[in-house]
């Protein structure tokens, strides 16, 4: 497979690159890692006539606490991240996340934090090669009125695996949009569109620039299944954020539970997270149930698309977001001593 003819732009600063977003129109795409971007224009999947690459723009790569958040510049690389001593302390679940991404080659040279929020959504009837796509008919994501993961679904049923989407939205996270002239900061929770053709609230003009994750005192915990290690998209996950009461140091002041690779968007759990306000940190069979209770929410969502049965990916959301919820709630205690 080889990567179609396009354009290659590298500019040398980010007004540059906001310059020329503003210009090229919706045929032209950002380079930064290229772990997703170059696969899927091997595959036909996508043709851009222009890519503007992100190599020279060191300005967004960093990792910083400032006004009480932890501000991570997009084009980070994950390595970073996961050798990040304020990561770990503050956001263990992204640094959990990130050690799971890809392979160490992938991590340490090519990906980046800003890629992993923005890679494509996915699914096994649609990324396959220009040839395996040609001998049936063009599900929706492909320009079609077919949805091969669900029958007689009338759009786009792909799925977001990305690990790090996950875990930012368990930790709170918001991201910094750029434009020319402008800027706007949105919460990750709703940066997406629910649409498995535009996953994304974003103009084709816009640049994620930055993450930044408030310290909130809590902790924070993800967990993942998937048939390999290294490589393989996750096939179920969840992230989890609790923190403890001041007054009670036991009792669960906040919690946000997210699960991912089960539809469209990372699932953030409204009902199931507030419903742990109020409880013991100790209590195992509360989060049993709150994690039967997340199993039942998310398999509204789930579709066969990502290689494993419907009812094993089902029974697996309750198993992930137990052992999150333990995590973080093992590391509140032991942070209260």
């Amino acid at each position: 497979m080889r990567l179609p003819r396009f354009e290659y732009l590298e500019p040398s600063d980010l007004e540059g690159v906001l310059n020329l977003l503003a210009t090229q129109g919706d045929d032209t795409k950002i380079l930064a890692g290229g772990t997703d971007l170059l696969v899927r224009m091997k595959k036909g999947l996508l043709k851009p006539k222009t890519l503007i690459s992100l190599k020279a723009l060191n300005e967004l790569s960093y990792i910083n606490e400032e006004d009480g958040c932890i501000k991570i510049g997009a084009r980070t690389p994950i390595a970073d991240i996961i050798a990040s001593d304020l990561i770990q302390k503050e956001a263990f679940a992204l640094f959990e996340a990130c050690e799971k991404i890809g392979a160490i080659s992938i991590q340490h040279y090519r990906g980046t934090i800003g890629g992993n929020i923005l890679q494509d959504n996915r699914c096994i009837h649609y990324n396959q090669s220009e040839f395996h796509r040609s001998g049936r008919q063009p599900c929706h994501k492909d320009g079609g009125k077919i949805c091969y993961a669900r029958d007689e679904a009338d759009r786009c049923n792909s799925t977001c695996q990305s690990d790090g989407a996950t875990a930012l939205m368990a930790l709170g996270a918001s991201i910094t949009l750029a434009k020319k002239g402008t800027e706007r900061v949105v919460e990750i929770a709703n940066f997406y569109t629910t649409d498995g053709i535009m996953p994304f609230a974003m103009e084709s003009s816009e640049l994620l620039t930055e993450i930044v994750i408030s310290i909130q005192g809590g902790k924070s915990s993800y967990k993942r299944l998937a048939y390999r290690s290294a490589i393989d998209y996750p096939i179920v996950c969840a992230g989890v954020f609790l923190s403890a009461s001041d007054t009670k140091k036991d009792e669960i002041e906040d919690a946000r539970i997210v699960v991912g690779a089960m539809g469209r968007s990372p699932l953030f759990l409204v009902q199931e997270s507030f419903s742990l306000k109020g409880k013991n940190l100790n209590d195992t069979e509360v989060f049993k149930k709150v994690a039967d209770s997340s199993m039942n929410s998310a398999s509204t969502f789930a579709v066969h698309n990502v290689g494993s049965t419907l009812e094993y990916r089902c029974v697996m959301v309750s198993e992930m977001v137990l052992q999150a919820l333990k995590g973080a709630a093992q590391a509140v205690v032991a942070a209260k001593g």
